[in-house]
């Protein structure tokens, strides 16, 4: 392989791939970069075998053929080229040798046939989607996602359509995160649970990309496609819970704040909160009250009182603080509905201006 190629998009295209590639001592060939060179085009693929991209840019070839090397050495070494523009990269040796106007090296290079296929997701009828649609879905739900791997179902996101949305959702069980976006033709689909791990990469993959990207599904892999960039995740084989069941049916107590008022009260409170994180919300529509109560036998206690809208029953109940907080960047209103049923059901947060998106949160045992 013999090839000459402008730095910049060079660079760009190993810094996406990079962040694909694993550390893997027993398969060491997961920390590389394949490179692929042939007709004026370089593909620069990468996998961990649970995620796979391949990302094509337009050079002279002068030589077709392959190489697999180091992905984060070829990244740090191209990346910090600062006074040239064009590099020649050749296979020298059965190395990879890097040259440019000011510098020369060579990076040690693996067995190409050792390089695992990255699975081509074939589908009848692949479906468009909005990629910063996508990545808002990702980002409205993904910390609800259970960070053990236990339960796979739980550690992954879920994406189910009903009629003209997708719905992407995530709990880890103590907390859930829905979040409705609005999808003119998509294919019709029962669910996707895509790995959590995997979801970061795909938001990184495709957070430059403003316009739709192709959308192929099987019941294995799901896979991505735009201009120069496939990208393709394993799903989950598995039935997420009917989350459906536990949103409750009746709200006894509602209350409406200003969502900065609620996250600097629990940010206050969170200074006196226990080892469980615990804040206690006390809501007294009788008495127009309400109070967000924290108490810590080491530190001290702290009682916030804020201004709210408030009907229904008096109610108290005490969550931990780092489920409710995590939810705020996903809501855009300025104001927040929350809304309890029962003191052993969990608390529902919406936006008061926005319907796409629900936030459960499940009480603390006392």
């Amino acid at each position: 392989m013999n090839i000459e190629c402008i730095k910049e998009k060079l660079s760009y295209a190993i810094g996406k791939a990079e962040k694909i590639t694993s550390k893997n001592i027993t398969l060491p060939i997961l920390s590389c970069v394949l490179l692929e060179a042939k007709d004026s085009i370089l593909t620069i693929k990468a996998t961990n075998l649970d995620l796979g991209v391949e990302i094509t840019i337009p050079v002279k070839v002068i030589k077709p053929g392959s190489v697999a090397v180091s992905g984060s050495v070829l990244y740090n070494f191209i990346s910090n080229i600062t006074n040239d523009k064009n590099i020649t990269l050749e296979v020298v040796s059965g190395n990879l040798k890097i040259s440019t106007k000011h510098s020369q090296s060579t990076i040690k290079a693996f067995g190409v046939n050792d390089f695992p296929n990255i699975p081509k997701v074939s589908s009848d009828k692949p479906f468009t989607f909005n990629v910063p649609n996508l990545i808002k879905g990702f980002k409205s739900v993904m910390y609800s996602a259970s960070v053990s791997t236990i339960r796979p179902v739980l550690g992954s996101v879920l994406l189910a359509s009903e009629e003209d949305s997708v719905i992407f959702v995530a709990t880890d069980s103590f907390r859930l995160a829905e979040k409705k976006v609005n999808v003119k033709k998509h294919k019709e689909f029962t669910q996707i649970l895509i790995p959590f791990k995997n979801v970061n990469e795909i938001i990184r993959t495709l957070e430059d990309v403003k316009d739709d990207v192709q959308v192929y599904l099987n019941e294995n892999q799901i896979a991505f496609s735009y201009n120069d960039i496939y990208l393709t995740s394993r799903v989950i084989d598995g039935a997420f819970p009917d989350y459906k069941q536990i949103i409750p049916k009746e709200v006894k107590t509602e209350a409406v704040v200003l969502k900065q008022d609620l996250i600097s009260s629990l940010r206050i409170s969170n200074i006196f909160s226990d080892k469980f994180s615990q804040v206690t919300f006390h809501v007294s529509p009788k008495n127009k009250t309400f109070k967000i109560m924290t108490k810590n036998m080491d530190i001290g206690e702290n009682t916030n009182t804020l201004d709210a809208v408030l009907k229904g029953e008096e109610m108290t109940m005490s969550f931990n603080h780092k489920y409710i907080i995590d939810c705020f960047n996903s809501i855009d209103s300025d104001s927040v509905t929350l809304t309890f049923a029962d003191i052993s059901k969990p608390m529902i947060v919406r936006g008061v201006s926005d319907k796409s998106f629900l936030y459960l949160v499940m009480p603390m045992n006392k």
